[in-house]
């Protein structure tokens, strides 16, 4: 049978032109491994991660030293989803609208919103992992960057003393936030930005050395809470860089992942990583900026909406088109189309029924944190 897909690539490809320009900055910001063609869903995908090198003194001998062998840590994840868009038409609908020379025109829109709709779950999960987060700047339900970037160095500042690299520094806001930036003189007026791209074509620039996109799925959270006075228990108190900090002192607990926490009269802001009913609680490395009290009193946060600026390796995609088994099964054909901007690859499969045709648009992948200390929040 000929290549029943040939035909609609340029209709495929006018639906992708269409998505690609959707508000999913994080796709666009976080690292993507497109790679892992042979990963099955569920299966382990193992990425490796560098140790903290260690600074030794330079001794003159009559041999090199003995030294440099380093342990290699890794971070696993794997492919979590394999999702799938159906479109069907039967003979007479195709006969209805082809009267028309409309069907080309619907099926372009049906395949940019089966892509968008992949693309947008893709995004969801990507903005999930705020709850990852190491550190946090902002206040809640205030919205950033209303009178100027300062929020950007302090995010700077945030990434800065945690360690991560400042050379592909990410911010992603929703669209209140970028409405904010969008209204400072200092980026639409061309003779002060540089450029006119943000006051002729809406383009946000690169801002105290990150570089700032849009998601029509940035995060609300809604915060959890202690019933009494939580306060930190341990005799000793807790040193910089703790991470599991036990408490006592309420009568329960509802935290839940993403909370922000304060300890004391401190104003360091720290995330709650993962939900908590009993002690201890645990919030992400590097931990504690400074030494924490026994018996501290510990504040639970309002809610907020969850802007995200990291290292563009702290976050992790991984991304293929879904598995067809050997020998292939009753599709038709089977063809593959690239977003050129974002990288991804969808498959599109036809399936060819008694009286009607079925395409499928589908999609693999897995998310994952793996450098939390190189996420931080911008509250909003």
């Amino acid at each position: 049978m000929a290549n029943t897909l040939t035909g609609l690539i340029p209709t495929l490809y006018a639906a992708l032109d269409t998505v690609s320009r959707e508000a999913i900055g994080m796709i666009g910001a976080v690292s993507v491994n497109a790679a892992p063609t042979g990963a099955a869903k569920g299966e382990t995908i193992t990425i490796p991660v560098a140790p903290a090198a260690s600074v030794v003194d330079v001794t003159p001998a009559v041999t090199a030293p003995d030294n440099g062998d380093q342990t290699i840590g890794k971070v696993d994840m794997s492919i979590t989803k394999s999702r799938m868009v159906p479109v069907r038409w039967n003979g007479e609908e195709q006969l209805g609208v082809g009267n028309s020379g409309q069907y080309n025109v619907i099926l372009a829109q049906q395949f940019s919103q089966a892509m968008r709709a992949l693309a947008n779950e893709m995004e969801a999960d990507l903005a999930a992992l705020y709850v990852s987060a190491c550190r946090v700047y902002g206040t809640a339900s205030t919205t950033p960057f209303a009178s100027g970037i300062g929020d950007s160095a302090q995010m700077r500042k945030l990434l800065l003393d945690a360690g991560a690299p400042m050379t592909d520094l990410q911010m992603v806001i929703d669209s209140a936030a970028g409405a904010n930036l969008r209204t400072l003189g200092q980026l639409t007026k061309a003779n002060e930005a540089g450029s006119d791209d943000p006051l002729r074509r809406g383009v946000l620039l690169d801002v105290n050395g990150f570089k700032i996109r849009e998601s029509g799925q940035i995060k609300s959270h809604t915060a959890g809470s202690f019933t009494g006075t939580a306060l930190v228990n341990n005799t000793s108190g807790y040193a910089a860089g703790a991470t599991s900090i036990a408490f006592d002192g309420a009568t329960s607990a509802a935290l839940k992942a993403g909370d922000v926490l304060t300890f004391g009269s401190a104003a360091d802001k720290y995330v709650v990583n993962k939900d908590v009913a009993t002690t201890p609680l645990t919030i992400a490395a590097p931990g504690l900026v400074a030494s924490v009290e026994d018996n501290a009193a510990i504040t639970v946060g309002e809610g907020y909406t969850a802007n995200l600026a990291f290292d563009r390796n702290a976050i992790q995609l991984i991304a293929r088109v879904p598995a067809m088994p050997q020998g292939g099964d009753t599709a038709d054909d089977v063809m593959t189309v690239t977003d050129p901007v974002s990288g991804l690859s969808f498959q599109v499969a036809v399936y060819r029924q008694y009286r009607q045709v079925k395409y499928e648009i589908g999609m693999a992948w897995g998310v994952k944190c793996v450098k939390s200390e190189h996420l931080a929040i911008l509250m909003g």
